[in-house]
């Protein structure tokens, strides 16, 4: 019996322990002028993931939005906002913790910043932002054959 509770004891666990808002910031410095014209706005989306463990088998994981609409020279609003994850992850293999960290997590607090980003937008006067699905696992796989490619270059440079 005791063999039993060892190995369910060493079952790997990826639980969700909080999830939340850590950070906002929303400006709109041309209101409200920007209210009384027909604005078509570009926009610019820029998202980064973070990850830091704590030494009790917990990670924070953040993914953070920064939107910017602009008309011309002029911003129409700035939003950033940073989702964040409190993550207990336990007897995970070693080669499968950056795959959780970088393409797991932030594939469950995606929709959460998605919701966020949009009620800020509404809440201040413009048309809801909606975001696009992001391939969590493309961008991962593409940042580690980049870092791949580097160390390679890196090793040629120093042999020759």
């Amino acid at each position: 019996m005791s063999e039993e509770n060892q190995a369910a004891e060493n079952q790997p666990v990826f639980a969700i322990q909080k999830i939340y808002v850590k950070d906002v910031s929303v400006e709109s410095p041309n209101a409200p002028q920007a209210f009384l014209e027909q604005l078509q706005p570009e926009f610019n989306i820029q998202f980064r993931n973070e990850a830091r463990g704590f030494d009790n088998g917990f990670y924070e994981v953040s993914l953070t939005v920064t939107a910017q609409a602009q008309v011309e020279d002029r911003t129409v609003f700035l939003i950033e906002a940073t989702q964040a994850g409190l993550f207990q992850i336990e007897h995970v293999p070693a080669e499968e913790m950056d795959p959780l960290l970088g393409i797991g997590a932030p594939s469950i607090l995606f929709p959460y910043l998605r919701e966020t980003v949009s009620d800020l937008t509404t809440r201040a006067g413009f048309p809801p932002l909606l975001l696009q699905p992001i391939n969590f696992e493309a961008i991962y796989l593409q940042q580690r054959a980049q870092q791949a490619a580097q160390q390679q270059a890196g090793t040629e440079e120093t042999t020759h």
